[in-house]
């Protein structure tokens, strides 16, 4: 089996460009571009310096002692919450900005649910002096309003939306609308694995030096380059994709994603698009979407403000359903326990996002023997609110 996209941005029957003419133009000229600026050696060169000496990379791989004796195996966590920003996010940011300006962007544009993507959006655009609009639903902004108050200091302008359950999917909707209002100056920073082609593979190939990385420091470490298992969380799913990118044509290491199963995915308060998606189209891209009999979507539910979208990134679709990864629904309160759990045992406060993939490990069974990569998708600052109220809750 070949896991990558093909030539027309498709994995296997997911994917695609579906989107309104007026945005033809910008996603054809993205698709003619990426690649060729992305394997010059001047982008790879300021890439690379920047992922180092900005961001601080490569991010540790470290063998949580306490947390691997819980598990009966070896858990390596990959910590992508020590990058410049608190999450993976700026990976991706830097490299799309890198792209904007080789194209003679001017304006740059962007969504976000939890914020991170937004943080790390408003930070590249000071880096690079351009101007920078984010898009955030009005439930979001009071959930994350300290991510707020960053991108606001940085000099973003963030625009709060009111319509649909006021998350992700609606500033998703809101950024594109935007776009088709400003083709020609404007370049959207998509902060995910979703949305038309070019952008599910762009992001993946700026998200694979997690991958890379993880290679290098497993070889040094266990003297082999790849695990038996890899775990990440998904929603649009930016920081599985790096996670696994290198490692997708390895069947000798099992693939375990965690999506957000809400208060349960028979509640119909879920996010859990994999489990409860059926074909269609948002944004842009051919997927597995939450909806109803008449094609409407679902307004999804999560505790986590970075998972709770009605789609999933085209990749996870096609690897759920080749049967490549398995797909777990963690929900809230296994997220929570786990993000207790790792805090109170390793000293690490994890995103809740990233406290879905550490809910999963325990419904998984290990070797003594077995390597476990998780990576820590992000650090908890943002979601300290949500942790205190669960601790008063719960007392």
């Amino acid at each position: 089996m070949n896991y990558q996209i093909d030539e027309n941005g498709f994995y296997g029957t997911f994917g695609g460009a579906y989107i309104p003419e007026i945005l033809h133009g910008c996603v054809e000229n993205l698709r003619n571009n990426y690649l060729p600026i992305m394997e010059s050696d001047d982008f790879k060169q300021e890439y690379d310096q920047l992922l180092r000496d900005y961001v601080g990379r490569p991010s540790p791989l470290y063998l949580a002692q306490r947390l691997s004796e819980q598990c009966g195996c070896n858990v390596y966590l990959k910590r992508e919450d020590l990058n410049h920003t608190g999450a993976h996010k700026i990976n991706n940011t830097i490299g799309q900005i890198l792209l904007a300006r080789r194209m003679g962007k001017r304006r740059i544009i962007a969504e976000t649910g939890a914020g991170q993507h937004g943080v790390a959006t408003a930070t590249v655009c000071a880096l690079m002096n351009m101007e920078c609009v984010v898009y955030m639903g009005k439930t979001d902004v009071e959930r994350q309003h300290i991510n707020v108050q960053k991108m606001q200091m940085l000099g973003a302008t963030v625009r709060p939306v009111t319509s649909g359950n006021m998350t992700l999917k609606d500033a998703t909707n809101e950024a594109i609308r935007d776009w088709c209002c400003h083709p020609s100056d404007t370049f959207y920073i998509i902060g995910s694995t979703v949305g038309p082609h070019p952008y599910p593979d762009m992001v993946a190939r700026m998200q694979s030096v997690i991958s890379r990385e993880i290679k290098r420091q497993l070889a040094e470490k266990t003297g082999r380059d790849y695990p038996d298992y890899l775990f990440a969380c998904v929603g649009g799913g930016s920081n599985a994709a790096g996670t696994i990118y290198h490692y997708l044509d390895n069947e000798k290491v099992k693939i375990v994603l965690a999506e957000a199963g809400g208060k349960g995915i028979d509640t119909g308060m879920s996010a859990a698009t994999i489990h409860l998606g059926r074909l269609g189209v948002i944004h842009g891209s051919k997927t597995l979407v939450m909806q109803n009999e008449d094609g409407q979507i679902e307004e999804p539910y999560s505790i986590s403000a970075g998972l709770d979208y009605p789609g999933i990134g085209p990749l996870y679709a096609h690897l759920a359903q080749a049967k490549r990864a398995t797909v777990l629904a963690i929900n809230d309160d296994e997220a929570l326990e786990a993000a207790f759990n790792l805090t109170r045992i390793e000293g690490i406060i994890p995103a809740l996002e990233s406290a879905h993939a550490l809910g999963a490990l325990k419904k998984t069974k290990f070797n003594p023997s077995d390597v476990v990569v998780l990576t820590v998708s992000g650090r908890g600052d943002k979601d300290m609110e949500t942790y205190i109220n669960a601790l008063k809750n719960n007392h």
